[in-house]
């Protein structure tokens, strides 16, 4: 009712426009209307393109394939001490200072699979003297473990103080007490230090 003479005729003119439905093809040189994508939108719509035309078996295959290698680096750098492909809990050098703190000194709580085997054999003996010394011999390796310990943790946590002043220590203290109960040559990573060689 209101509206103006020159918007309806724009409206009509609008409708009675043809519609071009043909199938030929666009002029390349004819603007397509839209922007040009810039490229790195296009490389990330490829490689889109190419991740969707894996089937789901070839995507969980090369997944395997990629987690073995993984896996078999981790295997080698636990072997070699390579800090690159070494399993988070085992990185850095607070964590490396601790493997080499606990590996250069003799540790009474990794010779404790030997002895506990020596002591279950001693407690199956149907003799009660050598029953009362298994026990006893297990008492005193237990408090000779924890007393070791103890110490070890003391002089470690004052050492990474010195050493590390600024940066996140936490766990390690505990990560080196966990490798001081394995026996050496189990040990993973393995040693990089001589017994006795100062970290």
């Amino acid at each position: 009712m209101f509206r103006s003479r020159a918007k309806d005729e724009k409206a009509q003119d609008a409708d009675k426009a043809p519609v071009n439905f043909s199938k030929q093809p666009r002029d390349p040189q004819a603007p397509k209307g839209r922007p040009t994508p810039k490229r790195s939108q296009a490389q990330s719509q490829r490689r889109s393109v190419a991740n969707t035309s894996m089937t789901r078996k070839e995507a969980a295959k090369r997944q395997r394939e990629e987690r073995r290698s993984a896996l078999e680096r981790q295997r080698q750098a636990l072997a070699s001490g390579d800090e690159r492909y070494l399993p988070a809990r085992d990185k850095g050098p607070v964590r490396r200072f601790a493997r080499d703190f606990i590996d250069s000194r003799f540790n009474i709580a990794e010779f404790f699979l030997p002895m506990a085997v020596v002591i279950l054999v001693l407690s199956m003996v149907r003799v009660p003297a050598l029953q009362n010394i298994a026990l006893l011999l297990w008492l005193v390796v237990i408090v000779l473990i924890v007393l070791d310990s103890f110490v070890t943790g003391f002089r470690l946590k004052k050492q990474l103080a010195e050493r590390f002043a600024g940066e996140n220590k936490r766990g390690a203290v505990a990560y080196a007490l966990m490798r001081s109960l394995q026996m050496r040559r189990l040990r993973l990573p393995k040693p990089q230090v001589k017994r006795g060689e100062r970290p």
